[in-house]
């Protein structure tokens, strides 16, 4: 018998509606994924079709004259997965139309209005973000839970882990909200002790499923256990201890 032919799979996940047969795909709006070359896309099925010639990309990063454009009429948002994250590489619909819509958004941004409102808009995002970052540090406090006599070491350390983890659009824990402020606080803590204070960076880690994971829960094991010789006031626990060494090399007044 003869073998059957490996099916080709879609770039686009099967998640996302398929067209209306019954309807003219320029009249559609769809999500697809990219095609073999500059002028295609992948239709969810997998088949491949060629951009209209009176279309263009729109480039994803001006979510404003990307709404516009949505708007007006039919677009084809082009997504690629990568690994299980999905990411936008732009919008196809017609050249007049996208023409239209940034005309549009630039003299909307030239007004008075708008630039008040994009002011005012950016004094909530930054105190919303100050706020945030003081609850950060003290959900980082509490984990350390330090002995006052390391209460310094505890607040270079909290400072240290805040810096890195609180900044917005960082992709660390700390950005997320699906966890406690909490377990962000305490996962930040040992990521940033993984990465300053184990040879974690520089190790070797063989590429077998599962491997890296259980290398990261050996590595937090021994954070977490150096983490205890201070809650506890162990009076040697700095004696040799990376993470004092770590800390010496970040200034002391980083983010009070």
């Amino acid at each position: 018998m003869p073998k059957s032919k490996a099916k080709t799979k879609p770039k686009t996940p099967s998640h996302h509606p398929h067209p209306n047969p019954n309807v003219s795909l320029v009249k559609q709006t769809l999500i697809v994924g990219p095609g073999p070359d500059d002028r295609s896309i992948t239709l969810p099925a997998g088949e491949v079709v060629v951009v209209p010639d009176t279309w263009e990309l729109l480039p994803p990063g001006d979510a404003g004259v990307t709404r516009r454009v949505k708007a007006a009429g039919p677009t084809w948002t082009v997504k690629e997965r990568k690994g299980r994250r999905e990411f936008s590489q732009g919008l196809w619909a017609d050249a007049a139309q996208i023409r239209t819509a940034r005309a549009s958004m630039e003299a909307t941004r030239s007004t008075p209005q708008y630039a008040k409102s994009k002011a005012a808009a950016k004094t909530r995002r930054d105190e919303k973000q100050g706020e945030y970052v003081e609850d950060f540090k003290a959900a980082v406090t509490a984990f350390l839970a330090f002995n006052p006599t390391y209460g310094s070491i505890a607040d270079r350390l909290s400072n240290a882990v805040t810096e890195h983890a609180t900044p917005v659009g960082s992709g660390t824990v700390a950005r997320t909200e699906r966890i406690p402020i909490e377990r962000r606080a305490e996962s930040a803590v040992i990521a940033w002790m993984r990465h300053q204070t184990t040879a974690y960076d520089n190790m070797a880690i063989a590429r077998i499923k599962g491997e890296r994971r259980e290398v990261r829960r050996q590595l937090a094991t021994e954070s977490r256990r150096l983490l205890q010789k201070y809650r506890s006031g162990d009076p040697e626990a700095m004696k040799n201890c990376p993470l004092a060494k770590a800390l010496r090399t970040i200034p002391e007044n980083t983010r009070s």
